[in-house]
């Protein structure tokens, strides 16, 4: 039986999920803003973690602004109820280490997820995917749909975000080699906020007027982008495409505001780390070439980093949206 729990925390919220009483392990998933569909769907893959590990208390936790300050809060919160491990999904890479050392030092184990935090602020870190590889989907996603080339535009998460701007420094590394034709025109930052995101994509639409495609590598910004293309009659003359999940964004495919997009499987990404952070509480000691049990997903091996990808993402277009779209 699946016990629902809302938990308070200063400018968080926090869901206790199957978490029987008897539950003697307790692991905390920390995600950058509450009410984020990427983020609920990382927390069924974590729910569905916990169930396969069994005795592990779920807490899914997370402010409801994408901030490190709030996220800082939540890990006092979690580190004053003596929980056995965080993993979470950070709005700072820097801002979070000190909270997350004194986590550390008081016997909490601390995975990384999706959003890393800096080496000396946590024990693993897992990628969904490779960053290069990310960096030159997104751009590929854009380049196969312009083949005469043209100006567009990057609309990230927050500026601090590690994820978005180590898959933006990628995608900037591989046009000049594989996309020559395609002019990276600016890249602004809708904080993973849907109405500043939505205001950053019009600014970038009416500052570039030969403007051929918007890449948005977050769930937020993509849906934002798409929906301000369909508002201002622009279908057909700019093309949004970066990061989404199937189910937010299938409206979009559908309508031609986009032709395609990516994204790994947020359920794995929240269920693997939960195996990483549950390997670290029965004692597997994180270090360079060590490889780690992901359950069902399989498994993953650390690099001089402590650093793992899970797996390379994967395109939605409209040969297969309908049937992602009603798995997450």
């Amino acid at each position: 039986m699946k016990l629902f729990k809302l938990m308070a925390a200063t400018a968080a919220a926090a869901i206790l999920l199957a978490t029987p009483a008897f539950a003697q392990t307790r692991i905390a998933l920390v995600v950058k803003s509450l009410g984020n569909g990427f983020f609920d769907a990382a927390a069924k893959g974590a729910e569905e973690a916990a169930k396969e590990i069994g005795g592990i208390e779920l807490i899914y936790t997370g402010p409801t602004a994408a901030t490190a300050e709030a996220q800082i809060e939540v890990v006092n919160s979690l580190i004053a109820q003596q929980v056995d491990a965080i993993a979470i999904s950070a709005n700072d890479p820097d801002a979070l280490v000190p909270v997350l050392q004194r986590a550390m030092q008081r016997g909490i184990k601390v995975v990384s997820w999706d959003s890393g935090v800096a080496p000396e602020g946590r024990q693993i870190h897992l990628n969904p995917s490779d960053i290069n590889l990310i960096g030159e989907t997104i751009i590929k996603l854009a380049a196969d749909y312009l083949p005469d080339g043209g100006d567009v535009a990057i609309l990230s998460a927050a500026s601090t975000a590690t994820n978005q701007n180590a898959w933006i420094e990628a995608a900037k590394k591989v046009i000049p080699e594989k996309f020559p034709k395609i002019n990276l025109v600016a890249t602004v930052y809708g904080d993973d906020d849907s109405v500043k995101s939505t205001e950053e994509a019009r600014g970038l639409i009416a500052a570039y007027p030969n403007l051929k495609a918007i890449i948005a590598p977050t769930t937020v910004g993509v849906v934002a982008a798409a929906q301000v293309v369909t508002d201002q009659h622009l279908i057909g003359k700019i093309n949004v495409t970066g990061l989404a999940l199937p189910s937010e964004f299938k409206q979009f495919i559908d309508n031609g505001a986009s032709q395609a997009v990516a994204l790994w499987n947020p359920i794995d990404l929240g269920y693997s780390a939960v195996y990483l952070a549950n390997d670290l509480i029965k004692g597997e000691e994180a270090k360079p070439g060590a490889t780690f049990s992901i359950g069902k997903v399989g498994q993953v091996t650390l690099d001089d980093n402590n650093a793992a990808a899970m797996a390379a993402p994967f395109q939605f277009d409209k040969s297969n949206i309908d049937e992602f779209s009603k798995i997450y």
